[in-house]
């Protein structure tokens, strides 16, 4: 707004010195014409003065009779007023000024429709702009900032049977409550009631397409992916927690997956992980334990990010 007033003040500058250039020429006229009157006066009372009242007869200048002189001074004066009023007149005359005029006008709305075109193109970016900062804030408010998969798989992808796990590994357990205390974790309906109760201190969001679904009090009720993510939005870091059809959907989505790889397959597993397309995701870390008393399976705990 500073700048299009600014721009505005200029406008009105240049049309004020218009205006003032423009009364300053007809002043200018005015005066030439004034002074060749006073000029006119002053010949002629000079002829009177030598003629009638004989004033400067035996005057001389330079060996020239005073008249003379005076008359050449005067004839030289007549001619310099004389072209510079005709000229004024004739080509600096009214039809001269309104020309001119005419040209300043057009030469200064031709600016001031440049600057107007200007200001439009200003207004314009800083309202698209504004909008796209305004689009982006909607897509942050709406998008979670890092949607993060959560996911134990064996090397064939295997993640469980009969809606539960097909091994028990202490230290995945501990990992998963570890990166997922205090967050939201998004899971599908199944998955939620393969466990025993609530986990603590988690908000848990439920997708399934029962109407009248009936959970216990605290946990979220949605009917996709899309309401979860919405439930989810004030979360810096919800979870997908499973089952297969949910990680699905969710891999286009997602920023990041925590992968516990376990090195072993399963033929008896009825549920599977996605493949992980390598060109759409980087790892990013990868820790090894070995099978032992606690783990009858070796597995990696492996970090991806989004390309």
């Amino acid at each position: 707004m500073f700048g299009k007033k600014k721009k505005t003040s200029q406008i009105d500058k240049e049309q004020l010195e218009l205006i003032e250039n423009a009364q300053r020429r007809v002043k200018q006229k005015k005066r030439l014409y004034i002074h060749f009157v006073i000029f006119l006066i002053g010949a002629v009372f000079l002829i009177v003065a030598n003629t009638v009242l004989g004033i400067g007869k035996d005057v001389h200048f330079f060996g020239i009779d005073w008249f003379v002189f005076a008359i050449l001074i005067w004839l030289f004066l007549f001619v310099y007023h004389l072209f510079n009023v005709f000229v004024t007149h004739k080509f600096m005359g009214k039809d001269w000024e309104k020309q001119q005029l005419n040209k300043l006008v057009a030469k200064q709305q031709k600016r001031i429709e440049k600057l107007k075109q200007n200001v439009i193109k200003e207004e314009n970016t800083i309202a698209k702009t504004e909008a796209k900062k305004e689009i982006e804030q909607q897509k942050k408010s709406s998008k979670t900032k890092e949607l993060t998969i959560i996911v134990a798989a064996g090397e064939d992808n295997a993640i469980g049977k009969d809606n539960d796990l097909i091994w028990h590994l202490s230290d995945d357990l501990k990992r998963f409550k570890k990166l997922t205390s205090g967050h939201h974790i998004i899971m599908g309906r199944k998955t939620f009631e393969s466990f025993p109760k609530p986990l603590p201190n988690r908000t848990h969001i439920v997708i399934t397409r029962q109407h009248g679904y009936k959970a216990p009090e605290g946990v979220v009720v949605v009917n996709n992916l899309e309401d979860a993510l919405d439930a989810a939005k004030n979360d810096d870091q919800p979870f997908i927690i499973g089952g297969g059809q949910i990680y699905k959907q969710a891999m286009s989505l997602a920023d990041k997956i925590e992968l516990t790889r376990v090195h072993d397959t399963f033929e008896n597993a009825d549920t599977f992980f996605p493949e992980i397309n390598l060109n759409e995701w980087k790892e990013t870390s990868r820790n090894r334990h070995e099978k032992d008393e606690k783990h009858k399976h070796a597995f990696s705990f492996i970090t991806y990010i989004k390309k």
